[in-house]
């Protein structure tokens, strides 16, 4: 049997260093980026040095339906999917609200149900979410039901209707639609579960990668965060992707449906009993 595993947004960042951690991992890995420059130099990487996987770029956009039925097409064509860690995503300084939504939620639910028909016994998904998910607080929230349906026709207007002109704040919209990421991953637990396959999200904390630094460049409030946190620094994309392999390696074959955050303790010092005191 041929393993295949999937990363997304593997061009660089978090995605790249799961990358470089899923290459010893499975058979085959298929590394997917809209940057086809930084898709193709990953796999040229990865490829020479040395990894148990053969690896190959894809370059298409985890929002086009088309994109990733080609996808799950070539999966199915290399072998049994084993593990996907979807990392591609975009934060507050990179679009409007609706593209936010659009990217890190929908584009989650699109590339889950590409993938879903390939889903077996030991398939494992991490989505990734952000700790900004967790600061929304455990609600419930009007929005609530309109995140648990992101393929829905008219789901931007929903969401705008639930959340008023607040979504407009594109942190606003980052935030909730992490939380949506969160939700989904627990609903499609619960619905793979019965194949023997399992769905995680992985909430980072801030992170030095390339998009981190840019929304640190645009929020000051960021280095206070970082200083306010249990470690009192930032975390590396490899301390991240560490994990990651973690939960898609059968020694988590009983983590499922739940939110890994990985912070640097950030919220337990901003939001926990020791930020009470």
């Amino acid at each position: 049997m041929t393993t295949v595993g999937i990363v997304t947004g593997a061009g660089r960042g978090m995605g790249l260093a799961c990358a470089k951690r899923l290459a010893d991992q499975v058979d085959a890995l298929l590394l997917v980026d809209l940057d086809e420059a930084t898709a193709a130099a990953a796999a040229t990487d990865l490829a020479a040095a040395g990894h148990r996987a053969a690896v190959e770029a894809l370059v298409l956009d985890i929002t086009d339906a088309d994109g990733l039925a080609r996808l799950a097409a070539r999966v199915g064509e290399l072998g049994t999917l084993r593990a996907v860690a979807h990392a591609a995503g975009i934060s507050p300084t990179m679009a409007d609200w609706r593209r936010i939504f659009t990217v890190d939620l929908v584009g989650t639910a699109l590339l889950t149900e590409a993938l879903r028909p390939l889903f077996t016994a030991g398939t494992a998904l991490v989505c990734f979410a952000s700790m900004a998910g967790t600061f929304t607080g455990a609600g419930p929230y009007p929005v609530d039901p309109v995140l648990d349906d992101p393929l829905a026709p008219d789901f931007l207007d929903r969401v705008q209707e639930a959340l008023g002109q607040g979504v407009e704040d594109t942190g606003v919209a980052y935030s909730f639609a992490k939380r949506g990421v969160q939700r989904f991953a627990q609903r499609e637990a619960v619905r793979v579960g019965p194949l023997g396959a399992r769905v995680v999200s992985l909430s980072p904390g801030i992170i030095d990668t390339p998009q981190g630094r840019q929304e640190a460049a645009e929020h000051e409030a960021m280095a206070t965060m970082v200083k306010a946190s249990a470690l009192g620094r930032e975390g590396r994309d490899d301390e991240i992707a560490a994990v990651v392999a973690f939960l898609l390696s059968d020694e988590a074959s009983f983590v499922t449906g739940v939110d890994i955050l990985v912070d640097g303790g950030a919220v337990a010092a901003l939001r926990g009993p020791a930020s009470q005191k």
